[in-house]
């Protein structure tokens, strides 16, 4: 990907109850500072204490909601990746509560693609979650069924400006 450079050398925090995620995470972004955090205490007082470019974040065992809104208020870049509170709704939830992104852990070999896009947006003025849609509607189609927008047809409408 000709954008790869756009993560070399940011200091992404990592925060997840599972070891092995912080792993796999971590060898993923080699072209990054990592730290990693396996609590909402470490994650917080991490936000709180460092600067971050950005941070990925899961959502259930470290609640994520609460480190997105800390990660907000210091500026930082937040991505929710989740596998257990992968839902639509919640996908709505992190959007409205400020996330650039929502990533479900089953497609996190694919990180710094997703990365990459937010920062490419970023860079360029766009909405973050500009290519979003693109990525996973079909991800979401297939795991949802067809009408997993329906919960939400007024956001999802005016979802894609």
């Amino acid at each position: 990907m000709e954008n790869d450079g756009l993560l070399e050398g940011k200091k992404i925090l990592i925060v997840d109850d599972e070891p092995d995620v912080l792993e796999t995470l971590e060898e993923l972004l080699t072209m990054c500072e990592v730290k990693k955090a396996i609590s909402f205490d470490e994650a917080k007082d991490l936000l709180e204490g460092e600067y971050f470019d950005m941070a990925i974040l899961d959502i259930m065992g470290v609640d994520g909601y609460k480190l997105l809104e800390i990660a907000k208020n210091r500026e930082v870049v937040a991505v929710m990746l989740t596998a257990h509170a992968l839902s639509p709704e919640n996908t709505v939830r992190s959007y409205k509560e400020g996330a650039a992104s929502y990533i479900p852990k089953e497609e996190m070999t694919n990180i710094t693609t997703y990365l990459n896009d937010i920062l490419e947006a970023k860079e360029k003025g766009k909405n973050l979650w500009w290519r979003w849609f693109d990525r996973f509607a079909n991800f979401y189609e297939k795991k949802f069924g067809e009408d997993w927008q329906e919960h939400d047809e007024e956001f999802w409408k005016n979802f894609y400006i």
